[in-house]
């Protein structure tokens, strides 16, 4: 089996890593955090004492960080990790991160003639725990196949979006998106139980007419309406709620970038602000429905 370095233990990151030690591979891991080393060492990875002595001989590394500066620190300049892996390696960025600076990291990777994708997922810690992710891949064709028997270990989809970058264009799309549903969905709901209306019997009627989210469906922002979800659990777990700030900040520094209007992804933005000044940042992202509950 391949020799692996996976750099970030986090939520989504630590659950991703023991699916590739279920699969059988050897795995060099590095946190900042000690106890999601830990966690990791206890399931059989070998314990890095830093990033670089974790890529030291790896075929492949991955990385799972949360947010552009990190990624950009982490692989670039003099001392950044591409200058201690080997050019036979491949480098899996899973973070969601904006497109320019995947596309930096590529391309510096590119001139040490060292293979790079970027391929941020979809699916949460539930979907990273039971290896049912969805992988957006951005960069060389080539690189994704090499990649494809690691991916299909921690995911159900592997979908190739385009060159360097696109994977997180493709993300950040899919987030904002998700972000004005949940909010749209919650805005329903409120409106529904204000005027009378069983929260239960209303998501019901939606789920099964024309105003079906996947919100609704699965993952209802409504108390009591649905077991296993985060609104039955106290808004804990799942997608942060400064989580999906972050993603929809991107969106609209993509937006910026290439002068496209996105209205409601910024009306999104500025609700979940609000929401994450009112000190609910680390509850999930559904809980956006208090914010509209009358």
């Amino acid at each position: 089996m391949s020799q692996i370095a996976f750099i970030g233990l986090g939520n989504m990151g630590g659950p991703m890593a023991i699916n590739l030690i279920k699969a059988g591979h050897s795995l060099v891991v590095f946190d900042l955090v000690p106890s999601a080393v830990q966690t990791l060492v206890n399931a059989g990875a070998k314990q890095a004492t830093s990033a670089i002595d974790a890529v030291k001989g790896a075929d492949f590394v991955i990385s799972m960080l949360p947010a552009s500066q990190h990624v950009e620190s982490l692989y670039l300049g003099e001392s950044g990790l591409l200058q201690h892996i080997s050019k036979n390696a491949l480098i899996i960025d899973c973070s969601t991160i904006a497109a320019e600076s995947a596309r930096r990291v590529a391309k510096a990777a590119d001139a040490l003639c060292i293979a790079m994708i970027d391929a941020p997922v979809s699916g949460g810690t539930g979907g990273a725990i039971a290896g049912t992710l969805t992988f957006i891949v951005g960069g060389p064709a080539e690189g994704l196949e090499r990649a494809r028997p690691l991916l299909e270990k921690m995911g159900k989809n592997i979908f190739h979006a385009g060159a360097a970058g696109a994977g997180q264009v493709a993300k950040i799309a899919n987030n904002m998106l998700l972000g004005i549903a949940m909010a749209g969905t919650a805005e329903a709901l409120a409106l529904g139980v204000a005027n009378g209306l069983d929260p239960k019997v209303l998501s019901d009627i939606i789920s099964k007419s024309s105003g079906r989210t996947w919100a609704i469906e699965l993952y209802n922002p409504w108390p009591g309406t649905m077991e296993n979800v985060p609104s039955s659990k106290g808004y804990t777990g799942g997608f942060g709620v400064d989580l999906m700030l972050k993603d929809l900040g991107l969106a609209a520094q993509a937006a910026l970038s290439t002068g496209s209007a996105i209205p409601l992804g910024e009306l999104a933005r500025n609700l979940y602000a609000v929401h994450s000044t009112q000190g609910n940042g680390m509850q999930d992202f559904s809980s956006i429905v208090n914010l509209l509950k009358k």
